[in-house]
């Protein structure tokens, strides 16, 4: 819980604070000072009555109630003077900037939970251990720099790592990017990154607050929270982005099962991302491209005009912008005759619209206009403009700042020139302005934002299943997987379309489950879980002879129980499943199937529930969706059934949470019809 006394506080004693301003204590209590702190300040120190400037009390017992804590002291000292705090003091807010806790050893996560312990008892609100602490508009206590200035259209940024918070805003100030509310909040001890994102929504003001959230997660412990309150906050006009590191794994995690495999806590997070509309990040410069895009307006449309004195930097984007799928269309005709005769001799309209080395101010305005006026077929703008130190460019600089302000059209600005023409580049930036050394990465962050999807639906309408069937099956079923009839059962119960099959466990009955299935057909083994691997599999089978044969052949496979006969269908292999993952709930896995889904990995991944939309426009995402489609004369896949059984899975996990893990491998796709040939579920009812 995030209490007022947090983000507004009338007072804040500083335990441990010191003249020293190389000590955390010492750092913070100068920050808070030069941030013009209006409450009351003071300061907790056993040896001083006077620390700059601020009184300090020696006997905890002489200070007067507090309603934030900031403590940098050792982390033995820590728990009891919050219980001190908390009880004597009417404390009900800290900031621990201390280490020595739970990121160090078993004794300091002990240390931890008393100090969460404490903390909860008052209902206070704790942000750290192990952090650099918070920054606002209202109190700058942290003990690290840089200090923006804030500015409530700036970013609001929330991180699990406060050297990060640090690196990104070093890196992101002298791009223009600017800064509202800063929470560094540690390790989390009890309250984190989902956390502080749930107060901001929960106390959202739209005509005061942020409207852009960054967010660096190490760990995601309650992502539920997280995608609520991020669809709510991107509702209500807001755009988010986030970094979440610590996608490694330390050693192969071992899966009994194709989904399994392909699954893992990073996928979980792409998905959640998606659902939530989060634009995903991959690093501080990448979070820091995005974010500057978010300070601009929104791209609405794909085609961008590329406007540039330099070559090299204009190809370099356009390829960007094309391998994302934006668009620079080719521009010509009347206007844009009109508009080279403006320019120097050399010049191209074509898009890039080059405009040389030698071009002007005056240019960069006549061409701006011209965009903005006469193309359109455009619907945004990149200004690429550095220079080679000749002569100085203000009012290049200038042009640009007053087209920004009126255009009817994003523009992007590139700067490359951040040495050369360093002081109009600040200039530029003390205008309120945010800008791009880097091309490609801002074709890169533009892409990327222009294709994370709206968050969807919370609660979407699914298909109807006979929940009854299935609840019957899974709570009569023991912990593994399910036998053959049984998953037929589900998958009939699910309304998913499957081939005919019959278990055979005995020569006596194989030849009159031959006739019920019809030759040609397939003989499975049933017991091994990898069919496959252990020549489980044998297809177009003919005639009586073979299929005794293979059967004898079958049944000495180790852990072989049964054969399974099924008819022998045509069509392009797919693959569909669900993964339990912890604290997320479901994965929707879909793609290419057969071999190719371990050799080629080609699968998108969705959170469950699901509705169609999202399928859709996830199955297009797939690199071999010209497959689904129909390339090179052969028929394609019935997108809108394979899309239902994904669906229909996303129910099933509804109706059977127990399912931690089910293959569909493969589905056969037709123009008319996908059906299940194999499938497999796993079920843990712990």
């Amino acid at each position: 819980m995030i209490t007022k006394q947090l983000t507004h506080p009338q007072s804040i004693v500083v335990v441990g604070g010191s003249n020293d301003i190389h000590k955390p204590g010492g750092k913070v209590l100068k920050n808070l000072i030069d941030g013009n702190f209006k409450g009351a300040l003071y300061v907790l120190n056993p040896k001083e009555d006077i620390v700059q400037g601020v009184k300090s009390y020696k006997n905890p017992e002489d200070l007067p109630d507090t309603d934030l804590a900031i403590l940098a002291i050792a982390a033995k000292y820590t728990p009891d003077t919050v219980e001190f705090l908390a009880q004597k003091k009417n404390t009900r807010a800290f900031i621990v900037l201390s280490a020595g806790f739970s990121e160090e050893s078993a004794e300091g996560k002990i240390l931890e939970d008393k100090l969460v312990a404490a903390v909860n008892k008052v209902n206070g609100s704790l942000i750290g251990p192990n952090c650099v602490g918070v920054l606002t508009p209202q109190y700058h206590g942290v003990f690290t720099m840089p200090i923006p200035e804030l500015d409530p259209e700036g970013c609001d940024f929330i991180s699990g790592s406060g050297a990060t918070a640090c690196f990104i805003m070093e890196a992101g100030i002298p791009k223009g990017l600017r800064f509202n509310n800063v929470y560094s909040v540690g390790n989390s001890a009890q309250m984190g990154v989902e956390e502080v994102l749930k107060h901001m929504d929960e106390n959202f003001d739209p005509q005061h607050d942020s409207k852009v959230k960054l967010l660096y997660l190490e760990k995601i412990d309650r992502p539920k929270m997280l995608l609520k309150h991020a669809r709510s906050l991107i509702a209500k006009g807001c755009r988010i982005a986030a970094v979440k590191a610590g996608t490694s794994e330390a050693g192969s995690r071992a899966a009994s099962s194709h989904t399994g495999a392909l699954a893992s806590s990073d996928v979980a997070v792409d998905a959640l991302f998606k659902k939530a509309g989060i634009v995903r990040c991959y690093g501080r410069e990448d979070l820091i491209s995005v974010a500057s895009v978010f300070m601009l307006p929104e791209l609405k449309g794909k085609n961008i005009a590329v406007i540039t004195h330099a070559g090299g930097p204009a190809v370099m984007l356009t390829d960007a912008l094309s391998e994302g799928g934006l668009k620079v269309p080719a521009i010509s005709g009347k206007d844009a005759d009109e508009l080279k005769e403006k320019l120097f001799p050399g010049s191209s309209v074509a898009n890039p619209i080059d405009f040389l080395a030698t071009g002007t101010a005056e240019q960069l305005g006549i061409i701006i206009d011209t965009v903005n006026d006469k193309f359109d077929n455009i619907d945004a703008m990149v200004v690429i403009f550095g220079t080679p130190g000749l002569f100085e460019i203000f009012d290049v600089y200038d042009v640009l700042h007053n087209k920004m302000k009126n255009s009817k059209k994003p523009i992007f600005p590139v700067l490359p020139s951040i040495l050369t023409a360093r002081r109009e580049v600040e200039e530029f930036v003390k205008k309120g302005h945010v800008f791009f050394p880097d091309e490609v990465m801002l074709g890169k962050a533009l892409t990327r934002v222009f294709h994370t999807p709206a968050p969807a639906k919370e609660n979407p309408a699914l298909p109807e299943i006979d929940s009854h069937t299935i609840r019957n099956i899974i709570d009569n079923a023991t912990d593994g997987y399910l036998n053959p009839e049984k998953v037929q059962q589900i998958l009939d119960a699910a309304g998913i379309n499957r081939a005919k099959e019959v278990v055979v466990q005995d020569k006596d009955s194989l030849k009159q489950a031959a006739k019920t299935v019809g030759y040609p057909l397939v003989m499975k083994v049933i017991g091994p879980v990898h069919k496959s691997d252990v020549g489980g599999v044998t297809l177009n089978i003919t005639d009586d002879e073979t299929l005794l044969s293979e059967m004898e052949r079958m049944m000495k496979i180790k852990d072989a129980t049964a054969v399974l006969l099924q008819p022998m269908l045509n069509g392009t292999e797919l693959f569909a499943g669900l993964k339990k993952e912890d604290k997320f709930g479901h994965l929707v896995l879909f793609g290419m199937g057969g071999i190719f889904i371990e050799v080629v990995k080609d699968v998108r991944s969705l959170l469950a529930p699901l509705e169609k939309e999202e399928v859709l426009r996830e199955m297009e995402q797939l690199k071999s969706y010209k497959m689904i489609e129909g390339v090179r004369g052969q028929e394609g896949i019935n997108r809108d059934t394979f899309a239902d059984i994904i669906i229909r899975l996303s129910a099933l996990a509804t109706t059977a949470p127990e399912i931690i893990e089910m293959d569909l491998n493969p589905l056969l796709g037709t123009a008319d019809t996908v059906t299940a040939v194999d499938a497999r579920i796993r079920v843990v009812k712990r």
